[in-house]
C-alpha cells in the first residue's frame, strides 16, 4: 500500500495494490475509487485532501507490516 500526496494539486492517492485502473467511481464529492479490469478496488483518490483529512499524522495499528519504507521525496507530477 502506498500513500502519495501531491501538494501542487492537494490530492492524496492511496494505492492499495498494483494494477491499472479501468474504471473509476466518485463516491462522494472529490473522493474517487479506482477499480481494475476484474472490478477489484486498487486505489482511492482524495481531492482537496488537506481540507478533508489530517495529513500531519499517520497512525498504524495492528498492521502486519514486513517492509516499511519512509521517503521524503515528492512523487513525480502525474
Amino acid at each position: 500500500m502506498i500513500f502519495e500526496y501531491y501538494p501542487e494539486t492537494d490530492m492524496l492517492y492511496i494505492k492499495l495494490v498494483e494494477g491499472i485502473s479501468t474504471e473509476s467511481e466518485e463516491i462522494a464529492p472529490g473522493v474517487v475509487l479506482d477499480f481494475d479490469e476484474h472490478n477489484r478496488l486498487i486505489g482511492v483518490e482524495i481531492e482537496d485532501a488537506s481540507k478533508l483529512v489530517d495529513l500531519s499524522r499517520l497512525e498504524l495499528r495492528a498492521i502486519p507490516i514486513v517492509d516499511l519504507i519512509l521517503t521524503d521525496k515528492a512523487p513525480a507530477a502525474a
